[in-house]
């Protein structure tokens, strides 16, 4: 199961697809043009159901095999959104929507599992139900959690979640996955620092907030190094420090620390959670401050399932004969990690080639890549539910 030939002559319509979505740009749940057109193409293709509005604007797609006798249901997924960027590629179709851009290949996924569903309506090679998602709120919105509250998985008895992300650095058409964690749980965290404040020069009638602020973040630093096995990852980073006071001869009252952190195991999540707590209320405490940690549970780690991540690299093998199956783990969030808790199945990298990274305003998608994307995400359909 090469990359299908359909594909290759489908191309030019999956591009132009993908160039109206990329000059369009919408961000999080606000996808309203774009989820509009997916489910006008969607319904232009003959499947069997289209259904707009789940997880506030995400669209699903109901398309039934020759024979259902499996009862197996597959649920594909595509991301719509974009970013708050602002597009430097000089492209003829940039952005038309200024500050916002597709910097993450959104555009290219969508258009993909668009690809892959005018495909199986076509030829229906397969015995059961694949169930085609496009999903708003990628990109710090949780939409897969909202699609998931809303209902997905029950309403259509989705039995295996698959979806793919384009990467660059990966050689063009070669794919990229690993079992168990594959991307980071995605969590933000405030600290607020409460001292004295009062003249810089009278410091001893002071609770310094930001010596108590840096010497949390110093010892934060510790968390990772002298909690965390060695062999096992985490990340905390302290990004953003603020005070109440902009004066240069102010010892601030308050001090807010704003950061985040990332881990690739629940244990090592929560683990990470208890250390900081302990380092920020005892290190306060010791300067003779009070400190308070608010953290907030993001996307959780994306973890691949077992059986899935095998099928989706036979598949991927199949398709482009290059599969790395221990790729490196990424720190960064993804929130089909609500997909994969609901139910089994796996998430794969494309290569994209070498481009600029994603999140970049010079990122670009390569539309050379589309016909392995969507000849794999419509080779997860017919392998995982083949006709008798």
């Amino acid at each position: 199961m090469p990359v299908k030939n359909r594909f290759a002559e489908l191309l030019p319509e999956i591009i132009a697809w993908r160039h109206d979505f990329h000059a369009h740009p919408e961000l999080q749940y606000d996808v309203h043009r774009t989820a509009g057109r997916v489910a006008e193409l969607l319904r232009s293709f003959g499947i069997d159901e289209v259904v707009e509005g789940i997880g506030q604007t995400g669209v699903v797609g109901v398309i039934r095999g020759r024979t259902d006798s499996a009862g197996r249901v597959i649920g594909l997924r595509a991301d719509m959104d974009a970013l708050p960027i602002t597009e430097a590629t000089g492209l003829e179709f940039a952005s038309t929507n200024p500050g916002k851009m597709h910097a993450c290949g959104h555009d290219g996924h969508t258009s993909m599992l668009l690809g892959a569903a005018k495909y199986l309506a076509e030829t229906r090679n397969f015995d059961g139900t694949a169930i085609v998602i496009f999903q708003p709120a990628e990109e710090g919105g949780a939409g897969a959690k909202a699609m998931i509250d809303d209902g997905l998985a029950e309403r259509w008895n989705i039995q295996e979640f698959y979806g793919l992300h384009n990467m660059p650095g990966i050689p063009v058409g070669e794919f990229a996955i690993r079992e168990g964690g594959l991307m980071a749980a995605a969590d933000e965290f405030w600290i607020t620092v409460t001292g004295k404040g009062g003249h810089a020069a009278k410091p001893h009638e002071c609770i310094d907030t930001l010596l108590v602020a840096s010497q949390i973040v110093v010892a934060l630093q510790s968390v990772v190094s002298r909690n965390v096995d060695p062999l096992k990852s985490g990340v905390i980073s302290c990004c953003v420090i603020e005070t109440d006071s902009t004066a240069h001869n102010v010892i601030p009252q308050v001090v807010k620390i704003t950061g985040t952190a990332r881990s690739l195991d629940p244990e090592i999540r929560e683990l990470q959670v208890q250390a900081m707590r302990r380092v920020v209320e005892h290190t306060a405490a010791a300067f003779g401050a009070t400190a308070e940690l608010d953290y907030h549970y993001g996307y959780p780690v994306t973890v691949n399932h077992p059986a899935p991540t095998r099928h989706a690299a036979e598949v991927a093998r199949a398709v482009s004969g290059h599969v790395d199956t221990d790729v490196a783990p990424m720190m960064a969030g993804e929130d089909f990690s609500f997909m994969l808790n609901a139910r089994p199945g796996a998430y794969i990298f494309l290569g994209n080639g070498d481009t600029a990274m994603l999140h970049h305003p010079e990122y670009t998608f390569t539309d050379e890549i589309i016909p392995f994307g969507a000849s794999w995400l419509a080779g997860m359909v017919e392998t995982r539910m083949p006709t008798p």
